[in-house]
């Protein structure tokens, strides 16, 4: 890893399923490091179950060093009770990542998408195919890794722009 390369952590967060994807980015160069899925067992309760992902993300901060992270904000579906158990495990994806001191950002399902595929309502086969092309070593055993690399790849390509506006907005306060 070169000096100016940071290592970007995306989490695509579930109560049954969280993918994580590490990738690092040195300028416009993109390169795959590791990817995974934490899967809490099913007959935890809830409060359990945010205690698992809260473990597993802990270990693979430990195990990878990311500098940044990113998560992908909650989808809102029908199903309210559905919707307040993912915010709550994407609670959990951002928790962690901050209390370790890195800056966590977050990115809309349809800005993540057309980061990666151009298309903001493209389908998961797509979005793996893109992650293909652009991390050509990349290897995933889930649709949740993979849009969990997606969320990085998005991370990489528009962090520039919010550190500029951060920058921007600190000197004008």
């Amino acid at each position: 890893m070169s000096l100016s390369a940071i290592r970007i952590l995306g989490v695509d967060p579930g109560l049954r399923r969280t993918g994580w994807g590490i990738i690092e980015a040195d300028g416009s160069r993109l390169s795959f490091v590791a990817s995974g899925v934490i899967v809490p067992d099913d007959a935890l309760s809830l409060a359990e179950r945010l205690a698992a992902i809260h473990a597993g993300l802990c270990a693979v901060l430990a195990g990878h060093a990311p500098h940044e992270a990113a998560v992908e904000e909650t989808f809102v579906n029908n199903n309210p009770s559905a919707t307040l158990k993912l915010g709550q495990a994407r609670g959990v994806a951002m928790l962690v990542p901050a209390l370790a001191g890195l800056t966590v950002a977050e990115y809309a399902p349809n800005l993540v998408k057309k980061t990666v595929v151009g298309a903001g309502h493209a389908e998961k086969r797509q979005i793996q195919a893109m992650i293909g092309v652009l991390l050509p070593k990349a290897t995933f055993k889930s649709a949740d890794a993979a849009d969990a690399l997606a969320v990085a790849i998005c991370h990489a390509q528009h962090r520039g722009a919010r550190a500029r506006i951060a920058a921007a907005t600190r000197m004008t306060a």
